[in-house]
């Protein structure tokens, strides 16, 4: 005679054995591998990137620190600080950011530019979000003025910083001074595809406007404003490969932001400049008056208006323009 409850038994423990058994086919086949964090969100996915705020520096080298302080101090009015990083000679405050420089390791080398530095909210989340994307960041490390901040290189190997404030006050600009608000810094690119999918696909910078020297000729200057703020890194495109100091001063630059040039240069005036050369202002392609001004090593100081009094040669503007 047949044991009917051994064999329910039986089959509920083969029923059992079953399920569990689809189910980890079902999860095996189901697992995703881990995808990078831009391509989540060009899938649509939501994240949160930390916030990147504007530029918070730049830093030059320099071989003539009495002609730097002649410029920034004299001519434009800023107001001088001590160093904060490991070999700065000095600071010229710009608002709360501000224009480093220390002494050039190689006075024969051509591109005086040392790094641009961005701010951020939140350096930790920032870090872990640049590592899960696959770049390669340093230790976030501490300055004198209690800000945190790591380095890394972009695709073309331009060191790059970021920055969060610490809770100190900076430094008080100058009454003198002829702007409190660097507004963009623009450097060589060669290669804009590899430096898009850095600053656009993964940091979040979006397009404010780009234009060409000639009508019809591809662009030569794109600008990238920053995704939470409305200053700007200026790509300065088709350049030779090789260039002199001259050339590579006036393509890695930074500009200083005015709401009015004429006031702007009759303040520079009362220092005790002249126009002279090419440092003279006029509207620039983009509609904006711009005027130049060079440090020693040749590198370019650029004094532009918030806003443009034109129409830009080229394409109109995408992005808000900046203020004071």
């Amino acid at each position: 005679m047949l044991n009917w409850t051994k064999i329910e038994t039986a089959m509920k423990k083969l029923a059992l054995s079953l399920i569990l058994v689809a189910l980890q086919i079902c999860a095996h086949s189901q697992t995703v591998v881990p995808q990078p964090l831009s391509f989540r969100a060009e899938q649509g996915i939501s994240l949160r990137r930390p916030r990147i705020l504007g530029i918070d520096h730049v830093s030059f080298y320099t071989t003539a620190p009495d002609g730097v302080r002649r410029l920034y101090g004299d001519v434009l009015g800023l107001a001088a600080a001590a160093p904060v990083e490991p070999g700065g000679i000095v600071r010229y405050m710009v608002g709360k950011q501000w224009v480093g420089y220390s002494a050039a390791p190689d006075a024969k080398a051509t591109d005086r530019m040392d790094h641009v530095a961005f701010s951020t909210d939140n350096i930790v989340a920032l870090r872990r979000y640049l590592t899960e994307e696959g770049i390669k960041a340093g230790q976030i490390e501490g300055r004198p003025d209690h800000s945190l901040s790591f380095m890394l290189n972009d695709p073309e190997g331009r060191p790059i910083e970021f920055v969060e404030r610490g809770k100190g006050e900076a430094p008080a600009a100058a009454a003198s001074a002829t702007s409190g608000h660097m507004i963009h810094t623009g450097f060589v690119v060669y290669h804009k595809d590899a430096e898009d999918h850095f600053y656009r696909d993964i940091l979040g910078f979006r397009l404010y406007w780009h234009g060409a020297d000639k009508p019809g000729t591809p662009d030569d200057w794109v600008a990238m404003q920053v995704p939470d703020g409305t200053d700007w890194l200026e790509y300065m495109l088709n350049q030779p490969e090789h260039m002199d100091l001259q050339l590579t001063g006036v393509m890695n630059h930074i500009s200083l932001g005015v709401a009015d040039m004429k006031k702007a240069q009759a303040i520079m005036e009362s220092h005790g400049w002249k126009p002279h050369g090419d440092e003279q202002a006029e509207v620039g392609k983009d509609g904006k008056w711009q005027l130049d001004v060079y440090d020693p090593d040749l590198t370019r100081v650029e004094l532009m208006e918030f806003k443009p009094v034109q129409k830009p040669c080229c394409n109109d503007f995408t992005g808000p323009h900046p203020t004071e």
